[in-house]
């Protein structure tokens, strides 16, 4: 007897309508459920097997941006070198898909694996003898820095055009004198004063 025909398309799994969706996103920015659908051959009904709607999704691309934060940044001592090694590590994996931080950003984390960071980083704050008040203002401040930085590592490397009619010498001379890696410098000036304000306040009698 002969072999009976496979599927015309590989079975549906998260895997890949993560992936899907992350490739989505990488090119523009969202997704659709209908799209994912469309390009895994299948129709969009079918997707809601794996995953629980839109939001589902989202937080599937969520986990798998976050995954290549490396989570051992946060075993590091004293907690100053700790945080710092994981906001780089951060910057690192939203860097790699930038489009997917508006999207990330404005839905509530829901993500098993992500909160856990969370958790661990919430810890080594509390931990180093931070105030629960202080925590999350903290936190949320080095995120933004973060998340601001990895968007600006995908802009332009000349990002102001100086122009004739609009004479900007002192513009002109600052921007020359910048001179490469523009974005990995202003990094470095925003995770320096971050982290000097977060001593000065442990400091704090």
């Amino acid at each position: 007897m002969g072999r009976a025909p496979g599927p015309r398309t590989p079975l549906l799994d998260r895997e890949r309508i993560t992936t899907t969706a992350l490739q989505l996103v990488d090119e523009q920015g969202d997704f659709t459920v209908p799209q994912i659908a469309r390009r895994l051959g299948t129709q969009a009904g079918s997707l809601y097997h794996h995953v629980e709607g839109r939001d589902g999704i989202v937080e599937l691309l969520r986990e798998r941006v976050a995954a290549v934060i490396d989570p051992a940044t946060l075993d590091l001592a004293p907690w100053d070198t700790a945080l710092e090694a994981w906001a780089r590590s951060y910057r690192a994996a939203f860097a790699a898909h930038p489009k997917a931080i508006p999207l990330l950003m404005t839905s509530p984390v829901r993500a098993p694996r992500v909160l856990e960071q969370y958790e661990r980083a919430v810890t080594v704050l509390l931990d180093a003898g931070f105030a629960a008040a202080e925590v999350m203002p903290l936190l949320i401040a080095l995120e933004n820095l973060v998340l601001g930085s990895a968007l600006d590592l995908a802009a332009p490397e000349t990002m102001w055009e100086l122009i004739a009619r609009t004479p900007t010498p002192r513009l002109a001379e600052a921007l020359a004198a910048v001179g490469g890696r523009r974005a990995d410098r202003a990094f470095e000036v925003g995770l320096a004063g971050l982290m000097n304000h977060a001593r000065a306040m442990l400091a704090a009698p």
